[in-house]
């Protein structure tokens, strides 16, 4: 049973945001793959519901002049996956999002829930993340772009306000340009099942391949929120591809997670996982790169 107190249906962009303005505790139904569950579960009884579902000005993929991607938010896993320029420029992202859940989970999900939830499992939020995204985000009083990377604020809280609804995802091109990706998810089932850890990895070569120019990690259930390897970035840049470089990122990640027990798996045993993801995950990346490493 679904106890709700209305629903509201919009049929442009313009109708969806007068609605939240008007009606600012309401919840905003796309695909429903999350929010029909907990509904059902009696976590939202009595609850105002907004449906977008039917906005397909929300929904697809574009390449802009100057490279930039952009994702709308209404865009379902399933097409994200299959989608011809997220498969050329940013394959990780679709490699990610097909390990979500069953394929009727993902026909239905939508990237834009999938961040909007907040929460720290969420298999494309590492991967964007990794991407150095960015949100576009509307209000009646205006737009605003945040970097993904500033949105979670904590478990299950993003920084979107009562008013706002999320409209596009965007990558630029230096973020994805030469930039070469792997993305692992650990989990107790190889399908249907959220993550015990994830860890997405891109990395920039140097010319020759000897050298990291650029390496972005990110992980999810590693911290309350998904998380960026700040300080292992930073001590990573500009060194030299071989053993020694894993080394560090084996050390390093430490300092960028703060995973907890849970029933899914001790912090211990994430801790073991974050080391040694993030090393798989690095040199996978490094490989089809065009680079070579061994431990």
């Amino acid at each position: 049973m679904y106890d709700f107190n209305a629903l509201y249906e919009a049929n442009t962009l313009q109708e969806a945001l007068e609605l939240k303005a008007t009606y600012p505790h309401a919840l905003l139904l796309a695909g429903g793959s999350d929010i029909l569950i907990k509904l059902r579960d009696g976590k939202y009884t009595g609850c105002d519901l907004i449906s977008i579902y039917t906005l397909d000005e929300l929904r697809g993929v574009e390449l802009l002049d100057d490279g930039t991607i952009v994702i709308k938010p209404l865009t379902s896993f399933t097409d994200v996956a299959q989608n011809p320029i997220l498969l050329k420029y940013v394959p990780t992202l679709c490699e990610a999002v097909e390990q979500i859940g069953a394929p009727q989970v993902r026909n239905i999900g939508t990237i834009g829930g999938n961040i909007c939830n907040g929460v720290t499992s969420a298999d494309s939020a590492t991967t964007l993340k990794a991407y150095d995204a960015m949100l576009v985000i509307e209000s009646q009083k205006g737009k605003r772009i945040l970097p993904y990377l500033e949105f979670n604020l904590g478990p299950g809280k993003v920084d979107l306000k009562e008013d706002e609804i999320l409209t596009a995802i965007t990558i630029s091109k230096e973020s994805y340009n030469a930039t070469y990706g792997h993305y692992i998810k650990y989990a107790k089932r190889k399908a249907m099942d959220i993550a015990t850890l994830g860890c997405s990895v891109n990395v920039t070569l140097s010319g020759d391949k000897s050298k990291i120019e650029r390496l972005r990690i990110a992980f999810g259930v590693a911290a309350p929120i998904p998380v960026r390897g700040i300080n292992t970035e930073k001590e990573t840049q500009g060194h030299p591809v071989n053993a020694e470089l894993l080394n560090l990122i084996r050390e390093r990640v430490l300092d960028d997670v703060t995973p907890r027990d849970s029933w899914r798996a001790s912090k211990e045993f994430r801790l073991h996982l974050i080391q040694e993801l993030a090393v798989r995950a690095t040199r996978e990346a490094i490989i089809k790169g065009g680079g070579s490493i061994d431990d």
